[in-house]
């Protein structure tokens, strides 16, 4: 008998195996992962795009609304939930349980492209810039400035163009932090959970080597494997829920030259008709000490629902309560549909056009494609129609709160903290006052503890 498992060796199981620690230290806590090390799937540091998710830049969290204004709620609120996760990740590293390298200033911006897209830059400003976690953005058209911000992409630019750019950015090596979360946590690597059953007041954990564990409280953070094992368990809130698996995969080069002259993480629109999902982005990043550019996301398709999965995990998902779901989500969202044909279709020449609307003097042998990590989106009927979720990070909590789990995506990883306080809020009450004050620190300190204060344009 064991107090907790966890399901997955991922961030969000490795962050609540760290919030666990803090608040009963007694405890005795389980990791059950089926690939031989942590931080093997969507939190490995080529499986994601290492941006700190903060809204500084993401154009998806900040809608244009009819009348033309711009809705910054999601892009606050996604503010808000990375500073608690720098709170609590330096917490961490003040208490000599983590290390701060996994984390480095990287500026995030905005790019506005055409007449259109830079007057939309030049409203998301004005509707951010008065809020605190935003007060140092900054916005220019600038030839001069734009080139001193972005030289790679300034380079043979001729079209109207405009950024905004805050030094508060970061990028972060999410397979690094996840693993030295767990450094010493107990992981039973190489062993799958294939069900969970409820047994009187506790679950047990039915496992691959035939073996079953007992546990007062089971967390299901396995990514695209989460909903299976919720619908085992018998979770009357994922009954009817589908799921549709969509890879992704980035342009990346490594040419010194290249990375020297592109330090940002730079956002864009959207192309029309496109859903918010694509949004393109160029991403400098730090990988195991080494510099690279990364540019995407285009869309591919796989069966699977890790990418370590199987080829029939999409068949298997197929059950008769989430046919209607499947079935309302294709027929209700054909743009997106249409959206994911073209881009199973498009060639390397059509990814490097795409590219060059950021580089215009990109060159084709300077990169190469790479194929990141394997997203489950949630289908579901809402009012009669089938919507496929695309952000957002849903949890699942059982009526009695001894089950939980995580179905969803962006921002995914860099709201664990957040994310995971307000999973034990729910599964344990009597914890709310302690969650509170894990989140409760001073954010500018936070940032100093984990080196975050110095000149982000030097890359280390």
């Amino acid at each position: 008998m064991t107090d907790v498992v966890l399901v997955g060796a991922g961030i969000m199981s490795a962050t609540l195996a760290a919030l666990i620690r803090e608040l009963a230290p007694e405890w005795h806590v389980t990791v059950v992962e089926r690939l031989p090390g942590a931080g093997m799937e969507s939190s490995h540091a080529w499986h994601n795009a290492g941006t700190g998710h903060a809204g500084l830049c993401e154009f998806n969290y900040t809608p244009r609304r009819a009348d033309g204004t711009i809705d910054v709620t999601a892009a606050v609120r996604i503010g808000e939930q990375f500073a608690t996760s720098l709170v609590f990740w330096a917490r961490l590293v003040s208490q000599g349980r983590l290390a701060p390298d996994f984390i480095r200033p990287v500026p995030h911006m905005g790019f506005g492209r055409g007449v259109d897209g830079v007057a939309y830059l030049r409203a998301r400003y004005a509707a951010l810039r008065d809020h605190p976690l935003f007060a140092d953005l900054e916005y220019t058209a600038d030839r001069a400035r734009l080139a001193e911000w972005l030289p790679l992409v300034s380079a043979g630019r001729t079209d109207t163009v405009a950024v905004t750019r805050s030094p508060q950015g970061t990028d972060v090596d999410f397979g690094r932090l996840t693993r030295g979360l767990l450094a010493d946590a107990d992981v039973r690597y190489g062993t799958e959970v294939v069900a969970l059953r409820r047994a009187g007041d506790h679950w047990q954990v039915h496992l691959s080597d035939g073996t079953a564990s007992r546990a007062r409280f089971v967390f299901v953070g396995a990514g695209g494997a989460t909903l299976p094992l919720l619908r085992s368990a018998g979770v009357p809130e994922v009954r009817g829920l589908g799921a549709f698996p969509i890879s992704g995969q980035f342009l990346r080069t490594s040419r010194p030259d290249l990375v020297a002259a592109h330090h940002a993480k730079l956002y864009g629109h959207a192309e029309p008709g496109a859903p918010s999902i694509s949004v393109p982005h160029l991403d400098s990043r730090v990988v195991d000490g080494t510099g690279h550019l990364l540019f995407g996301p285009f869309a591919a398709f796989s069966p699977r629902f890790l990418a370590h999965g199987r080829r029939t995990d999409l068949l298997r998902s197929v059950h008769r309560d989430n046919v209607p779901a499947l079935l309302a989500a294709a027929r209700d969202n054909r743009g997106l549909v249409a959206y994911l044909v073209r881009q199973l279709t498009q060639t390397m020449p059509g990814r490097l056009a795409v590219l060059r609307t950021f580089v215009p003097a990109a060159r084709d042998e300077d990169w190469e494609l790479i194929t990141a990590g394997q997203r489950v989106q949630v289908l579901r009927r809402t009012n009669g129609r089938g919507t496929i979720a695309g952000f957002g990070t849903e949890p699942v909590v059982s009526a009695d709160g001894t089950l939980a789990g995580l179905l969803g995506s962006s921002p995914g990883a860099s709201s664990a903290p957040a994310t995971m306080i307000d999973i034990l809020a729910r599964c344990f009450p009597a914890w709310r006052p302690r969650l509170r004050d894990l989140a409760d620190d001073d954010l500018t300190e936070a940032r100093k503890t984990l080196g975050l204060t110095g000149k982000s344009d030097d890359l280390p």
